[in-house]
């Protein structure tokens, strides 16, 4: 995500809080929590927790968007802020959140965009307020932040899917109704497209370890993942699932950050491995650069556990909607996963 600005923000922003006394609770694992069950007609709220957008339009898109799944809207207090490159203050959107998750109206919390910025607001979040009132949230790239935290301070589960002001288009809308209205225990598959070429090319997937394996599904971006390692805010991957997906990185970054998580002993701990998809991460200048394949066989296959690359998964047009923390079960033959069991309470 080329975000080596937001890496040396959220250091500051850890320093600042640990001096502010804002308490700092372990990443020991939390008892999984299910968000209650949304229907049409309930109202949703739109918070902007990461950068700010140049582009007004956006809001009207997120607004339109969940009045056209049939949800009424609240925005936040501070949704149109701007302060530097990010969405308000840190104050500021981590209150538009805490007020979401307290206000009994709002049923779902979705986020308008990504970018960077909402690590900053992590020791400023209410995760017991959150813990009281288990909504949906949903959002992806730099929202893994919120993505992690919340799981690791309250075991809810959450969902890695398309931001408000994203594309809305048929295959999103589907699984949203799939997934929240008729509440299925969704099987998520690529859409292999073939196109007017003589082999199917678009969307495919390949195995790097055969098998199946069974285990809560947790990850997100890649960036923002490695960068939360050592922090309190770093899910407990003790035999789960990891996805991870990226944006507009060089290869040597992606194994920068692979190694990461080989270090912090994530890699050690996962019963399966499914990668998304890398956009605009092809090789640079220079000699000698690896592949993103040639990264994924160097620190995938010496686990031997079932994995695969290729999901539909990151900054692509058309995303799963991944509950984060849910039980699943993976075949890397097939290229699948599988939710086990009810994500609403």
């Amino acid at each position: 995500m080329n975000k080596r600005a937001f890496l040396k923000s959220f250091g500051l922003a850890t320093a600042s809080a640990s001096l502010l006394g804002f308490d700092f609770k372990s990443n020991s694992p939390a008892a999984t929590l299910f968000p209650k069950a949304i229907q049409k007609g309930d109202t949703v709220g739109i918070i902007s927790p990461s950068a700010a957008t140049a582009d007004r339009m956006e809001f009207t898109y997120a607004k339109e968007a969940m009045e056209a799944l049939g949800f009424k809207v609240k925005v936040g207090e501070n949704f149109k802020n701007r302060f530097g490159h990010l969405a308000g203050t840190d104050e500021e959107r981590a209150g538009d959140l805490n007020a979401m998750f307290a206000d009994p109206e709002v049923k779902a919390v979705i986020c308008l965009r990504g970018g960077s910025g909402a690590a900053r607001i992590l020791p400023m979040l209410d995760y017991e307020t959150i813990r009281k009132n288990p909504k949906p949230l949903m959002g992806y790239s730099d929202i893994t932040a919120l993505h992690c935290a919340i799981q690791s301070q309250t075991g809810l589960t959450t969902f890695h899917g398309p931001n408000g002001s994203g594309s809305w288009n048929s295959f999103h809308v589907k699984q949203f109704q799939q997934l929240f209205f008729e509440k299925k225990l969704m099987t998520f598959q690529n859409e292999v497209t073939k196109g007017d070429d003589l082999v199917a090319k678009g969307n495919r997937i390949q195995t790097l370890k055969s098998g199946t394996a069974s285990g809560r599904i947790l990850g997100g971006n890649l960036t923002v993942l490695s960068a939360l390692s050592g922090t309190p805010y770093y899910p407990d991957f003790q035999d789960a699932i990891l996805f991870i997906e990226d944006v507009g990185e060089d290869p040597y970054r992606i194994d920068r950050m692979m190694s990461t998580l080989q270090l912090n002993g994530t890699l050690s701990k996962i019963k399966g491995f499914i990668f998304g998809q890398c956009s605009d991460c092809k090789p640079g200048g220079g000699y000698g650069a690896f592949t993103i394949d040639q990264i994924m066989d160097q620190y995938v296959l010496p686990l031997g556990i079932p994995a695969y690359i290729g999901a539909m998964i990151g900054h692509i047009p058309r995303q799963f909607i991944v509950p984060v923390g849910a039980k699943v079960s993976m075949n890397a033959d097939t290229g699948t996963f599988v939710m086990l069991e009810p994500i609403f309470g």
